[in-house]
């Protein structure tokens, strides 16, 4: 007789942005309960997961051209809103669901969900958790994601500093999983390439200032002439009119077209992955993917031309080892990662990468197993103890104080016709429009 063939694994992903997406994605994938989609099957594992895709409709709604970019596959894969969103979980049954979202949706989600499910005797283990550093609203973010069953920290450091801030105000800090960045790996770096190729990680908003973001652009030109033997990238997430996580008001596309930069200079897109692949130095303000080349063992620079400031994030890289100015990259200084600073910040690039997410995969499979199914969901923030703060983030998203729809909240029952579509397109528009034009004539006009 045939042995029956286990049931797949059900996962829910929701996200807002393109590198949350990525995120939740990856994670969902690390932390699964069965073999993983990207590295081939665990260990005593025999059916690969169902995974769903869910993108929030909003003004970072990521495009097809940065879903491709981020190449992670989906069995099904929707745009929604917020309560198109939670008419879905009431109707479908998922063994998993990651909230890949800004802090404040994950509260209206928690919030929206704790309603839907309340005469549900199972529901999803829910996991939530940051896309990157963290180094700025620490408290505020991590309060408005308590109440999911799992808060992964991407690191001891995090995870240290997460159970302290949820300890110091009275909310359940058991939540708190110590894993790392899910979308790590790639070969190690063995070597110098020919040519030597410099690799500069721009980010969205940081800096946010033309002058600071023109100063970087020139310095690294300046080193493509100086140098004309190297390759030297600017490695870019997101064309002019998409959005990311955060919002680009000056992109660098735009900036480069005033200079006259030499041929070894390009500008680049796609996988960071890929593009680490061939990095020789990879030089960035305070890019996540400065994580991702110390895994690798890449030569890393995190720049204090600018200062080491907390509105940069590069102060997260004190005591990294990793702190260089152009001046001292182009006099060809190339520093040194401090070991213990790197096994602290979830890196792992001594080889303990594969077993970072166990105890994460641990807990989710004893939740799914727990007699009586799992209690209700109990985020820290309610009406009674936030009563001026809760029900703004919860209308954002179309939900009264109780998680319920409010009136006029988008149709949960159909798609939307091709008039909307095109309404939707233009509003978008619009916004990036004013994201990127107008705000910030009116910001120099302000400074006159």
């Amino acid at each position: 007789m045939r042995a029956s063939t286990p049931k797949r694994p059900r996962i829910a992903v929701l996200a807002d942005s393109d590198t949350r997406w990525k995120w939740g994605a990856l994670t969902a994938d690390r932390i699964a309960p069965g073999p993983s989609m990207e590295a081939g099957p665990r260990e005593g594992a025999q059916v690969r997961p169902v995974l769903d895709g869910y993108l929030l409709r909003g003004r970072a709604t990521p495009t097809p051209r940065q879903l491709e970019e981020v190449g992670v596959r989906a069995d099904s894969l929707r745009e929604v809103t917020a309560v198109e969103f939670l008419r879905a979980m009431e109707e479908e049954s998922y063994d998993l669901l990651v909230l890949a979202l800004v802090g404040g949706g994950v509260q209206a989600m928690l919030h929206g969900l704790a309603r839907v499910w309340q005469d549900r005797t199972a529901r999803p283990v829910v996991v939530t958790g940051y896309v990157g550093v963290v180094y700025e609203k620490l408290a505020d973010g991590l309060l408005l994601r308590h109440g999911a069953d799992l808060v992964l920290a991407n690191s001891r450091q995090d995870a240290d500093r997460f159970r302290a801030v949820y300890d110091g105000v009275g909310a359940d800090a058991s939540s708190v999983t110590e894993v790392a960045l899910p979308f790590l790996g790639g070969a190690p770096y063995t070597g110098e390439h020919d040519p030597y190729t410099v690799v500069f990680a721009a980010q969205p908003s940081v800096p946010d200032s033309r002058k600071d973001r023109t100063y970087l652009l020139n310095r690294l030109v300046q080193h493509a002439r100086r140098h004309p033997e190297r390759e030297v990238l600017l490695k870019l997430r997101s064309k002019p009119g998409e959005h990311t996580t955060h919002i680009e008001e000056l992109p660098y596309q735009k900036l480069v077209q005033r200079l006259d930069p030499p041929d070894n200079f390009r500008l680049v897109y796609g996988n960071m992955g890929e593009v680490l692949d061939r990095t020789d130095l990879l030089v960035t303000v305070s890019s996540t993917a400065a994580l991702e080349s110390l895994h690798r063992r890449v030569p890393t620079v995190v720049l204090t031309d600018l200062g080491v400031r907390e509105s940069l994030g590069n102060h997260h890289f004190v005591g990294s080892g990793c702190l260089a100015s152009w001046d001292q990259l182009d006099a060809g200084h190339r520093p040194a990662p401090d070991e213990e600073w790197v096994a602290r910040q979830g890196v792992a690039a001594d080889g303990s990468y594969e077993s970072a997410f166990d105890a994460a995969r641990e807990r989710i499979a004893k939740l799914l197993d727990r007699p009586g199914g799992l209690p209700p969901l109990a985020p820290y923030y309610t009406p009674v103890t936030a009563p001026g703060y809760l029900p703004g983030i919860l209308a954002r998203h179309h939900l009264g104080p109780d998680g319920t729809p409010l009136p006029g909240a988008p149709a949960a029952d159909k798609e939307p016709g091709p008039v909307r579509q095109v309404v939707r397109r233009a509003a978008r528009g619009a916004y990036r429009h004013g994201v990127q034009r107008v705000a910030p004539v009116i910001r120099r006009m302000g400074e006159l």
